[in-house]
């Protein structure tokens, strides 16, 4: 069969090799003459895969024993409601820092739990132009503009938004920034794993796997383990971190097959090379397809300021509407697949996740001049 070049925003493109593995392995799985999908969770041949899975999470991001790795379902909408669940009580507040339309939807749950638990949110910056419908993001907030809360519970950040293409500490070698005192807890789910980042700065980060490192069905979450200590115990279990820690994220049925598909993903990242490897091939991916959009300026544009432009989606626009959709109908006649922007703002949108080849990413950028020079 002929696999088609996907720069989907997720669920996105896997790696060859860990979905060759698990063709492999999908009706005998290490002899046991059954699929890794029909293993008991309890089993030996299942918590293998399980706990290979957390040592080459901690491998590749060099996290310290002061963390706990859970494997937790939902994707990372859940999220948005089991951290305040947890992590608020009533009389404190929790500050959320909104650069794209993921930072919304976690604030706009946090303020249902919120709501129920006599707890407050607060928005401590935001770069939202524009209102109602007409809303966009170009850019994340600067320190200067951020009103934080010492005393919050937390302070949630979306460290990279994939709809408008906004990512926070783009540039080589930039640190994360920092956001007070307060610990700070991030949704990585689109960028994690695109570079090494120091967690140690994080009380709290998680990622749905769909976009970066897996199938979707599980969202990875990286607890510093006192902070998650601290967390309420009058909530069902099912929705608490420390009984997802203390049980090895066991305490029921995990998504096994979805555990296991990404420890093939992260396998296939320590053999590239590690985080160092990917970061120079993202960057080169993203340096690409910018480079054809200053270059041909006057037929696509892109709305995001360059110093948050994102590394892992590249988002642009085009004189009219009708192109782009002559765009993206020839780019899939092309072989070509996922460019349609979010239905919510349009255009174009590359997600150039780690599994997708430079060489892919050059033949788009060859596309996207040929285009150009036949519609402009």
């Amino acid at each position: 069969m002929t696999r088609v070049m996907n720069f989907s925003a997720g669920p996105a493109a896997l790696p060859l090799q860990a979905l060759e593995r698990a063709r492999d392995e999908l009706l005998d799985f290490d002899g046991s003459g059954m699929s890794v999908m029909e293993q008991s969770h309890r089993g030996k041949a299942y918590e293998a895969v399980h706990n290979e899975a957390k040592a080459l999470l901690a491998e590749l991001t060099g996290l310290s024993s002061d963390y706990e790795i859970l494997f937790l379902q939902g994707g990372a909408s859940m999220q948005f409601a089991q951290l305040p669940m947890n992590m608020l009580n009533a009389g404190q507040s929790a500050d959320y820092v909104v650069n794209g339309v993921w930072g919304e939807k976690a604030i706009g749950e946090a303020k249902v739990v919120a709501s129920m638990y006599g707890a407050k949110t607060r928005v401590a910056g935001t770069t939202a132009e524009g209102e109602g419908k007409a809303v966009t993001y170009r850019r994340v907030p600067l320190e200067g503009e951020l009103s934080l809360d010492e005393a919050a519970a937390y302070v949630h950040v979306t460290s990279n938004e994939t709809i408008h293409g906004v990512q926070f500490a783009v540039a080589p070698d930039a640190p994360f920034p920092s956001f007070g005192g307060a610990p700070l807890v991030c949704d990585m789910s689109s960028d994690f794993l695109w570079r090494k980042v120091d967690l140690s700065g994080f009380a709290f980060v998680y990622a749905g796997a769909q976009k970066n490192i897996g199938p979707s069905g599980l969202c990875v979450c990286i607890a510093r383990k006192d902070f998650i200590a601290k967390g309420r115990k009058d909530i069902p279990k099912i929705f608490r971190y420390d009984v997802a820690a203390e049980n090895n994220s066991l305490f029921n049925t995990p998504p096994t097959f979805s555990i296991y598909l990404m420890r093939n993903v992260l396998l296939w990242a320590k053999e590239q090379g590690g985080l160092d490897t990917l970061e120079k091939s993202n960057r080169a991916k993203a340096n690409t397809l910018y480079g054809v959009i200053d270059e041909l300026a006057s037929f696509y544009s892109c709305p995001v300021d360059r110093a948050s432009r994102s590394v892992m989606n590249v988002v642009f626009r085009m004189p009219t509407e009708a192109l782009e959709d002559a765009f993206v109908a020839e780019a899939k006649k092309a072989g070509m697949s996922g460019l349609k922007g979010h239905r919510s703002v349009g255009g174009i949108r590359v997600s150039t996740y780690n599994a997708v080849s430079l060489a892919s990413v050059e033949t788009l950028a060859g596309f996207m001049r040929e285009f150009a020079k036949r519609r402009a």
